[in-house]
């Protein structure tokens, strides 16, 4: 008999069929027990009356992995409305040792110390699984999106022989004798391979050095690139991520509506058009001084609130941030040299993408990493490429962690992260 998963249960009535997965509850009453299996799918209810399968089920603690043949029966107070009845139970495995903390209550009440400290048991409660069922599905959008709008996927090094952003903030390690870096950024190889395929995306790990202990940051994270060649200026770039947005949260509607169910969620809408704000206007509206380099997280909060209020949008461009808090290959506005064609994405009152238009111009690089006494050679074999013809091009970079926190109201990052790595974690 070939096993089904508890979500084909209700296709089921009156037949015998054959469930495998975790104890996730024992209920042990006078006359009858029942016992909750958990699958990949869900949960199915067993009703225990025979005096030997009861034994057994009294034996099994949480956790352990069982198999259980019996017969469908419709029952509207189960879960989904059917459960198993004149049930044979097999352990596939010895006895669970139960985790610290028990995984069939409604919230996990142990402290996020704790769960992260017991992940791989942590992450079987429900509310943990959905938002990383959350995540796959937002991923699986992002790819979708750019894959229908002709971008190609690329894989670029995550071990690099020079710092990508020009900062100290990387990882060092030996590379057979040599110094080496892991990599805080794709950035310089995707826009290398726009050259190739003009518009291309990568998944992957960035790392990233920054002693932050915060709710917001963690040092290795996955990072959702895209980089397009041709573009008049970072508008086009825009466009192109508004795109993206609305397709990973059609996706996750789609193939993560019982983790949505889960978390008690509704999706935000993507507006036809996220407003945006210059960032001397932005500095305004969050009550900043006017010579403010930068937005902090309290200015990202009141622009989120102010987006919210005055364009009913969770979503909020900030553009023509200063040059001088931008990358050295950022394109400055040709309008406002002292600004840039770049841009954040703010969503809920928190920076989620960062992107722009670069420098395309070899002779522009020159004097780009001259004006912040920046030396060629560590970047030669990126500044080289650009003097064999690059278009004008930009791009932007999603923090996929951060996306599904601010989407399923997560607290800290941490939450939403299976094995996270920051200033304090390396293990498990």
């Amino acid at each position: 008999m070939q096993r089904i998963l508890s979500s084909q249960l209700t296709h089921h009535v009156g037949a015998t069929v054959r469930i495998a997965g975790w104890v996730h509850r024992r209920r042990l009453l006078k006359s009858v027990a029942f016992l909750i299996v958990r699958d990949a799918a869900g949960l199915a209810q067993v009703v225990v009356t025979d005096p030997a399968v009861r034994a057994a089920v009294e034996s099994l603690p949480e956790e352990t992995v069982v198999e259980v043949t019996g017969t469908v029966v419709a029952n509207a107070t189960a879960p989904a409305g059917v459960e198993l009845a004149e049930p044979t139970v097999r352990p596939l495995g010895p006895p669970a040792v139960p985790p610290p903390f028990d995984l069939y209550r409604p919230v996990l009440t142990a402290t996020l110390p704790t769960q992260l400290d017991h992940a791989p048991t942590a992450l079987r409660h429900p509310t943990r699984a959905a938002a990383l069922r959350i995540s796959a599905a937002a991923v699986a959008g992002f790819r979708a999106a750019l894959d229908e709008r002709g971008f190609v996927e690329i894989h670029t090094p995550k071990v690099v022989a020079s710092s990508t952003e020009s900062g100290a903030n990387v990882f060092a390690l030996d590379w057979f004798g040599r110094p080496a870096y892991l990599a805080q950024s794709p950035q310089f190889y995707k826009q290398l391979m726009v050259g190739v395929f003009e518009r291309v995306y990568e998944v992957g790990p960035v790392f990233r050095a920054e002693p932050h202990d915060t709710v917001r940051h963690l040092a290795q994270y996955t990072s959702l690139d895209v980089e397009l060649g041709f573009v008049a200026d970072h508008r086009d770039v825009m466009a192109v991520l508004r795109e993206t947005l609305a397709g990973m949260l059609a996706e996750v509607a789609a193939r993560a509506d019982g983790a949505l169910a889960t978390l008690g969620l509704a999706l935000p809408e993507v507006p036809a058009e996220i407003p945006a704000v210059h960032f001397t206007e932005a500095l305004k509206i969050a009550g900043a001084p006017a010579d403010e380099p930068d937005l902090a997280p309290a200015h990202e909060r009141a622009l989120g609130e102010w987006a919210r209020r005055e364009h009913g949008s969770d979503f909020l461009f900030v553009t023509g941030y200063p040059m001088a808090k931008r990358p050295f290959y950022t394109h400055p506005d040709p309008a406002r040299p002292a600004h840039s064609n770049g841009f954040d994405l703010l969503f809920r009152g928190m920076e989620l993408v960062t992107g722009g238009q670069r420098l395309h111009r070899y002779e522009d690089y020159l004097a780009a990493l001259a004006a912040r006494g920046e030396p060629v050679e560590p970047y030669a074999g990126y500044v080289d490429a650009f003097r064999h013809g690059m278009p004008p091009h930009g791009g932007f970079a999603i923090g996929l962690e951060r996306f599904v926190a601010r989407l399923t109201g997560a607290a800290n990052v941490r939450e939403v992260t299976a094995f996270p790595r920051d200033l304090h974690r390396l293990t498990p």
